[in-house]
C-alpha cells in the first residue's frame, strides 16, 4: 500500500491542480487513458480546428452573396486530421514526463475505490489524506436495437476516421450533433440527423433553437420528434429504421455517428464504494466548495456538475486548489453564471435565463432583440438571419441572460458575460462604454439601447 498526502483521479483539468503552491504535498495523478482528458484528445480543442476548416470550406462556397464566386476543389481529411492530432498527440507524453520529472508519481492503469479513500489501481491500493475525483465523463450510448451489430462512432473515435463519408447519419439533436453535423456538411457529406425533440439545441432559448432548426433544415436532412428503431449493416455502412411522426423510413449512410449526450465516469471509478453520494443523473454531489460527503475528498469536472464545459472545470480547479491551501476559508465559484457556445452555423452563445426559464420560474423580465441586418457590419456580412437576444430584469436593470445567434456570436457576448458576473446594468454597459464604428460588435451596443426604459412615475 502506497499513502499520499493527495491523490488526484483524472488527468484532464485535474492535471492543472498540482501547482506550485501544492508542491510540498506528495502527490499522485492516476490516468489511464491520456493526459488532458476529453477536451484536449476527443473535444473541445479538435473539434474547433475541424470547425475552422469547415468554416473555411462553408464560407468559400458562400462568397456568392458577396459577388465572389469561389469553389471548393478538394477537402483533403487526411491532411486536415493529421495537421490537428500531430500537434495534439505529443503533449501527452510531454505531460507525463513532466509530472514524473517533478516528483509526482503517475499511475496508468485505472482505478477504483474499494473503500472511503482508498482506490485499487491496478494490483497496487493507495490511500491519500485528500483526493480529487476528476474522472471525467463518457460518451452515452442509447438503447438501439442491433447498435452492437453495426460500426458506429462516437465524438471519441469520430475524428479520427481515414476520409469523408459520402453519407452521416447523426442520432442526436445537441451541441455536439450541431457541431459535428456542421463539419461533415461543410466537407461535402450528405448529413441526416435524428432527433426526438421537436427542434435542435433544445436546452437553447426557444428562439435560437427555432432559428437554428430552420437553418440546418436548409443544409440537412431532417427527422424531428423521431427516433431510431432499429439499426442494421448495410454493405460498408449501415440502415437505420427511423419511426416518426409520419410513419417509419429506412435511412442508409456510411457513417454513423451516435450524439446522445454523455455520462460521468463514477461507475468506472466505483465511486458509491468510496462513500460518495451521486445524484439521479449519476453525478458526484458536492457543496459550493466542491466538497462532497467523504471528508477530504473533493470533486470538479464533469464528473460532478451537469455543465460538463472546459472553462467550468478550470474555474473549479482554481477553487478547489485554493480551498486545499486554506482550510476553514473556503469558497465557491465568484461567477454566478455559466456561459456556453455551440460553434456551429451559424454560431451560437448564450448565458444565464432563456426566455422559457423565465416564464417557468415567473422570473418578471423585458426583452430586447437586435438582428446583424441592422448593423453596419451586417450588412457587410450579407446576414439574413442573425440576432443578440436580452432579457433583462426591468427594476434592477440587470442581465438576466443574453442569447446571439450568428457570426462570431461567441467572442460578442463575452462583454454581456462580463456584465453578468460584475452586477453591471444594461444601462451601465450601453452608455458608459464606448463602441467601435462600424464593428460588429455595435450588434451589443444596439440591443443594450433597446432594452425598454423603465416606466416613469410622475409627481405632482
Amino acid at each position: 500500500m502506497s499513502h499520499y498526502d493527495l491523490i488526484v483521479l483524472g488527468a484532464g483539468s485535474g492535471n492543472m491542480l498540482p501547482g506550485d503552491d501544492l508542491r510540498h504535498l506528495r502527490t499522485a495523478i492516476v490516468e489511464p487513458d491520456r493526459f488532458g482528458g476529453t477536451c484536449l484528445n476527443r473535444g473541445c480543442i479538435p473539434t474547433k480546428m475541424f470547425v475552422v476548416a469547415a468554416e473555411a470550406a462553408s464560407n468559400a462556397r458562400a462568397a456568392a452573396r458577396l459577388g465572389i464566386h469561389a469553389t471548393v476543389d478538394t477537402v483533403n481529411w487526411k491532411e486536415i486530421r493529421d495537421r490537428i492530432f500531430g500537434r495534439i498527440d505529443p503533449l501527452h507524453e510531454k505531460a507525463l514526463a513532466y509530472r514524473r520529472e517533478n516528483g509526482i508519481d503517475v499511475y496508468t492503469e485505472p482505478a477504483r475505490f474499494v473503500a472511503p479513500k482508498t482506490v485499487l489501481v491496478g494490483s497496487e491500493r493507495l490511500t491519500a489524506d485528500t483526493f480529487v475525483v476528476a474522472a471525467g465523463s463518457r460518451p452515452k450510448l442509447p438503447p438501439i436495437p442491433g447498435l452492437s451489430d453495426v460500426p458506429y462512432h462516437t465524438s471519441d473515435t469520430v475524428m479520427r476516421i481515414d476520409e469523408i463519408p459520402t453519407s452521416v447519419l447523426i442520432v442526436g439533436g445537441g451541441f455536439i450533433a450541431a457541431e459535428f453535423g456542421h463539419v461533415f456538411a461543410s466537407f461535402g457529406s450528405q448529413v441526416t440527423i435524428v432527433q426526438s425533440g421537436p427542434r435542435l439545441l433544445m436546452a437553447e432559448d426557444e428562439q435560437v433553437s427555432a432559428a437554428f432548426t430552420e437553418a440546418a433544415d436548409h443544409r440537412h436532412r431532417l427527422f424531428l420528434e423521431a427516433q431510431v428503431s432499429a439499426v442494421r449493416p448495410d454493405g460498408a455502412g449501415i440502415t437505420a429504421t427511423v419511426a416518426g411522426p409520419a410513419g417509419e423510413v429506412d435511412v442508409h449512410a456510411d457513417l454513423l455517428l451516435i450524439c446522445t449526450g454523455r455520462r460521468p465516469n463514477t461507475d468506472l471509478i466505483n465511486a458509491a464504494a468510496g462513500g460518495l453520494t451521486l445524484d439521479e443523473h449519476g453525478h458526484v454531489v458536492t457543496d459550493e466548495a466542491y466538497r462532497t460527503g467523504v471528508p477530504g475528498v473533493w470533486a470538479l469536472g464533469d464528473v460532478a456538475n451537469h455543465f460538463q464545459l472546459k472553462h467550468m472545470a478550470n474555474a473549479e480547479v482554481r477553487v478547489v486548489a485554493h480551498n486545499l491551501q486554506h482550510p476553514g476559508a473556503e469558497r465557491g465559484l465568484t461567477s454566478p453564471v455559466a456561459p456556453h457556445a455551440v460553434f456551429t452555423e451559424p454560431q451560437i452563445a448564450s448565458v444565464g435565463l432563456t426566455e422559457q426559464d423565465a416564464r417557468t420560474r415567473n422570473v418578471d423580465h423585458v426583452v430586447a432583440l437586435r438582428r446583424y441586418s441592422d448593423t453596419a457590419y451586417g450588412w457587410a456580412l450579407e446576414d439574413t438571419t442573425g440576432f443578440a437576444k436580452l432579457l433583462v430584469d426591468p427594476t434592477a436593470r440587470t442581465l438576466l441572460g443574453a442569447h446571439i445567434f450568428g457570426p462570431h456570436a461567441a467572442l460578442l457576448i463575452q462583454p454581456l458575460i462580463q456584465a453578468m458576473s460584475l452586477g453591471q446594468t444594461v444601462d451601465q454597459i450601453a452608455r458608459d462604454v464606448l463602441y467601435i464604428h462600424p464593428a460588429l460588435t455595435e450588434l451589443i451596443e444596439q440591443a443594450l439601447l433597446d432594452v425598454p426604459s423603465p416606466a416613469r412615475t410622475e409627481h405632482s
